[in-house]
């Protein structure tokens, strides 16, 4: 049995492309141009996050709080430990909410914080319209300069 292929049925050699179909010159200038395109988007996603990052640290610096502790002295009121890092003569004001049993919102305040000193730390007392089982520090912010 013969297996030699007859002429018929020989592939001819592959030809070169025609000439310019599949030149890249084109596509390596459209490449380029994506290239710094996305270069340039990343530097300024870069310099965003970056702007942001650093002044959320500053406010932050400026008066920082926690409730450490709290305690439900009564149905209409909460005693929390107010704890604030702050800047040597900045004061401001810090918001504490409760909120019940349920999930409802009980009670909400704002609290002052001196200039004085670089922390401010008080026991003091928020009014509630139902027993409190949370005290939560929403934020400080500093008073305008």
């Amino acid at each position: 049995m013969d297996h030699s292929p007859t002429p018929e049925t020989r592939l001819a050699p592959p030809t070169a492309p025609p000439a310019g179909r599949y030149d890249r010159g084109g596509d390596r200038a459209a490449d380029r141009k994506l290239r710094v395109a996305a270069v340039v988007c990343g530097v300024l996603f870069l310099g965003l996050v970056a702007w942001l990052g650093g002044s959320y640290l500053l406010r932050e610096t400026k008066l920082n709080g926690t409730v450490p502790t709290f305690q439900a002295v009564s149905d209409t009121e909460l005693q929390l430990q107010l704890s604030v890092r702050k800047d040597d003569g900045t004061a401001g004001v810090c918001t504490v909410r409760s909120q019940g049993a349920d999930g409802a919102v009980v009670g909400q305040s704002d609290f002052r914080v001196p200039a004085a000193g670089s922390s401010y730390d008080e026991v003091v007392t928020l009014r509630t319209t139902a027993r409190g089982t949370t005290a939560e520090l929403l934020g400080c912010t500093p008073d305008e300069e």
